[in-house]
């Protein structure tokens, strides 16, 4: 039933996948996220729905290759399937109209980001789009970002393309030159702590979409526990996105640092 109907390389250890689940593909909503399973044994792996087609029934997912599991998903071609596609899980992004927003995503972080972007773009937004990587060959779906953004800007840590710099100058350079009335920040733990430190200077409201360990996606296990404004809550079910000036990402980092 999920059949893989396309496959694109982003990168030797990121690929795109297009995959048959109509009832996902009909229902789903920005920020909505599925959990994947490759083969009988295979890791339950956690992944945002990049994109959705209602009419051919497919979802878009970009995995990168960072285990065993993943490398079983990477591996997969068209006409393969893989074993078990549950979703669409988590709550759907807060979008409303609010003026200007900046969206950022570091690596691939930008695959989650792509829907809340055009949901963004749709409810009449400015939309300035913040694309950050190591170097360039690590910068995924610009072109496809690009229509739905007023503005991209790109920002590689060696200059390779774009600016040479992290992603919070880029975001830094946008707020300084005119009102920014919204932030969403995507990517890795430590890039969303310093986009919302930066953003809590400014005092500019800031979602961001937690990337912790998730086991079985229903709020039951507990992996995906962080605090948020002092309370506990499971990104499973409550998130994935959340206020990130409340986030406590020092532990949440420190969480993940444990499965290493």
């Amino acid at each position: 039933m999920n059949r893989i109907v396309k496959k694109e390389h982003f990168s030797p250890k990121v690929v795109c996948l297009e995959v048959e689940a109509p009832l996902i593909a009909r229902s789903r909503k920005p920020g909505h996220f599925v959990i994947v399973r490759c083969g009988a044994g295979g890791e339950r792996i956690p992944l945002t729905i990049a994109d959705a087609d209602k009419t051919r029934g497919t979802i878009t997912l970009v995995v990168q290759e960072v285990g065993e599991s993943t490398r079983k998903i990477c591996a997969l071609e068209p006409g393969e399937e893989i074993s078990d596609v549950v979703g669409p899980l988590g709550r759907a992004t807060k979008v409303s109209r609010v003026g200007t927003v900046v969206c950022c995503g570091g690596g691939v972080g930008v695959a989650p980001l792509l829907p809340i972007i055009k949901a963004m773009k749709e409810a009449g937004n400015r939309v300035v789009t913040v694309l950050a990587a190591r170097n360039k060959d690590l910068i995924i779906l610009k072109d496809r970002v690009a229509p739905y953004s007023d503005e991209v800007i790109v920002m590689t840590d060696d200059g390779s393309e774009g600016q040479k710099g992290l992603v919070t100058d880029g975001v830094e350079q946008v707020i300084k030159r005119e009102e920014v009335n919204e932030v969403v920040a995507i990517g890795p733990a430590v890039m969303m702590k310093f986009v919302c430190k930066l953003t809590e200077k400014y005092g500019i409201p800031t979602q961001v979409s937690l990337n912790t360990i998730m086991v079985d996606g229903t709020g039951m296990c507990g992996a995906c526990r962080v605090t948020v404004d002092g309370k506990t809550k499971f990104v499973c079910i409550d998130g994935p996105e959340f206020d990130g000036h409340k986030v406590d990402f020092d532990e949440m980092i420190m969480r993940l640092r444990s499965y290493n």
